[in-house]
């Protein structure tokens, strides 16, 4: 018998609610059938059940931690970038074969885009497909248009501005699509923000173009890069403020485990007044957190956002990690959450008197009562994987010296865009 989805929740009934960023660990097996299917080895019919699979069990894994906010882990997209390149009309992508299916496509703009029209991406019906799949309230990640920008080159603007914008009204046609869907909780991802300080203004112009006219609660992430588990710049977030309260989102989704939660003091310095994805897991690091660490850096979370505004996730996407890391963390992520939800609820932060978005208020929902702390499952065996070719090695463009403020880190390659000069290469989730 078919669900009725319509009485599903939309947002989670607990407080301190958990989520995961977007992307979900990528097993070994999973990346090779990948790689054979852009080496003309595996159909795409055979790709799209095989990723079909992956995303049953990614939201299967997600449920048994006991996750309240779920994802399709992202496993249909290679990285954070091609998916989308590859949908937009007017985007030219002349080499589609990889050495590497995380390798990057070489994405042309050769003329002005097309105004967006009844083509779309295919992600209501990804959304579609886990929905049918979990009771749970979804979030569904994109990447922004800042960041999709960085991968693009070509003259079609005068100015690389028009560009974003360009791409953020797409994403708006998107985002609309995703909400008839039934979609409620939409998140943008701009993991190559951090590396351009300096344009924070133009990247929060495009989340206000995203966003306009959509209704569904909206999350902002922005990290400092994970590619292949290591970060692409360093640095803090005081480059986010003030422009980042201008931007027409509920959510702010920061990474914290990593870097340390000195900038937890940006959200009372301009007092930030909407609610946090506090970042608790570092991503980039294989030993798995004590459930009494997460919880010590929830509680010092809670001196700056009160628990009606504070969702607890992993600092980005988990893509890098193996299986049974993944599982194990985000095990020790719900414990921990748990562990200071049975505490007494402390006091809320000090009101604010800062700026509020035009977007419709939410309320914050009852605090009920903390499950148990559940036990990490052994990890499961995944599928022999089939053999492939040797990979070949995507030369990188040339990089150029990150913005100020925030530090280019080692091993990054560089990439190319609608400016004139060259720019960096970032990787989120």
């Amino acid at each position: 018998m078919e669900r009725d989805l319509s009485t599903l929740p939309v947002l989670p009934t607990v407080l301190l609610p958990t989520t995961v960023v977007g992307s979900y660990s990528v097993p070994q097996w999973l990346g090779r059938l990948k790689t054979e299917y852009y080496q003309h080895r595996l159909s795409a019919q055979h790709l799209a059940e095989i990723h079909e699979v992956a995303i049953k069990a990614a939201v299967k894994d997600q449920e048994l931690a006991g996750i309240d906010v779920v994802s399709d882990g992202e496993l249909r997209r290679d990285n954070d970038t091609d998916y989308f390149l590859a949908r937009i009309p007017g985007i030219h992508i002349p080499q589609r074969a990889k050495g590497d299916y995380f390798d990057y496509y070489d994405a042309v703009v050769a003329e002005p885009l097309p105004a967006s029209s009844q083509e779309n991406f295919s992600l209501a019906a990804d959304f579609a497909f886990t929905r049918g799949l979990t009771d749970r309230p979804i979030k569904f990640s994109f990447t922004g248009p800042f960041s999709l920008s960085r991968r693009i080159h070509g003259n079609a603007y005068a100015d690389p501005g028009d560009l974003v914008r360009a791409l953020a009204r797409w994403l708006n046609a998107e985002a609309r699509e995703l909400v008839k869907a039934g979609a409620r909780l939409l998140q943008i991802d701009e993991p190559f923000l951090a590396g351009y300080r300096e344009q924070v203004e133009l990247a929060v112009e495009a989340i206000n173009i995203v966003t306009e006219g959509v209704d569904a609660t909206w999350a902002l992430h922005v990290c400092y890069g994970n590619r292949y588990a290591r970060p692409s710049w360093e640095g803090h977030y005081d480059f986010l403020f003030p422009a980042v309260m201008g931007a027409k989102v509920h959510q702010l989704v920061l990474e914290f485990a990593r870097k340390g939660l000195d900038d937890l003091r940006l959200l009372g310095q301009y007092e930030w007044d909407r609610s946090l994805g506090f970042g608790v897991i570092d991503v980039k690091n294989a030993g798995v957190e004590p459930a009494e660490l997460v919880a010590s850096r929830i509680r010092r979370a809670l001196e700056y956002v009160p628990a009606d505004r504070l969702m607890i996730n992993p600092d980005c996407g988990l893509r890098h990690l193996a299986p049974e890391i993944a599982r194990a963390k985000l095990y020790a992520m719900v414990a921990g959450a748990a562990q200071v939800r049975a505490e007494p609820t402390p006091p809320p932060a000090s009101p604010s008197d800062a700026q509020t978005t035009t977007l419709p208020a939410t309320t914050a929902p009852p605090a009920t009562t903390a499950p148990p702390a559940t036990t990490t499952p052994p990890a499961t065996t995944a599928p022999p994987a089939t053999t492939t070719s040797p990979a070949t090695t995507t030369p990188a463009a040339t990089g150029t010296t990150p913005a100020a403020g925030n530090a280019r880190t080692n091993g990054q390659a560089g990439s190319r865009s609608s400016s004139s000069s060259p720019t960096r290469q970032g990787r989120t989730k």
